[in-house]
């Protein structure tokens, strides 16, 4: 594994790209990332990551691969960025960058437009629920729906 220089590690196409796929809204893809964190959040998570390939035993670097190294990069930036997160809405989508956010449209059985306007975390037992409130664009009527979490 050749990339262990911090220089280069810090200007490498590959922590770019990494960046770049996070922090842009493209595609099916929507940073999980607030702006106002996103500067420190790559200069630390950057050097976390040059701190773990620069301690990799002799063993692993032999046995270590790209699919390893971007997965290991996307655990430090998303690690890195918890404790920089200033709201519980904010945490919630960094730690489920997937599922709808305050603002995002959701259907109603009756299939009508709704607007996510709350979403909170609950654990119930030994499971994680992402509780959503919607409000019907149509009628005002307000109605809420809970999604398992993975654990």
């Amino acid at each position: 594994m050749e990339i262990l220089d911090k220089h280069s590690i810090e200007n490498s196409e590959f922590i770019e790209e990494t960046f770049a796929f996070w922090y842009t809204d493209e595609n099916h893809i929507r940073s999980p990332f607030p702006v106002n964190i996103q500067f420190r959040l790559k200069k630390e998570a950057t050097e976390k990551f040059h701190d773990w390939l620069k301690n990799l035993k002799p063993e692993a670097k032999e046995e270590i691969n790209k699919g390893k190294i971007a997965e290991k990069l996307e655990e430090i930036i998303f690690e890195t960025a918890l404790p920089l997160i200033t709201t519980e809405d904010e945490k919630i989508s960094t730690l489920y960058p997937f599922l709808p956010r305050v603002g995002d449209p959701l259907y109603d059985d009756s299939k009508k437009s709704t607007i996510v306007v709350d979403r909170y975390l609950k654990k119930v037992d030994d499971t994680n629920y992402l509780h959503v409130s919607c409000v019907n664009k149509e009628t005002d009527e307000k109605w809420d729906t809970k999604f398992e979490l993975p654990a």
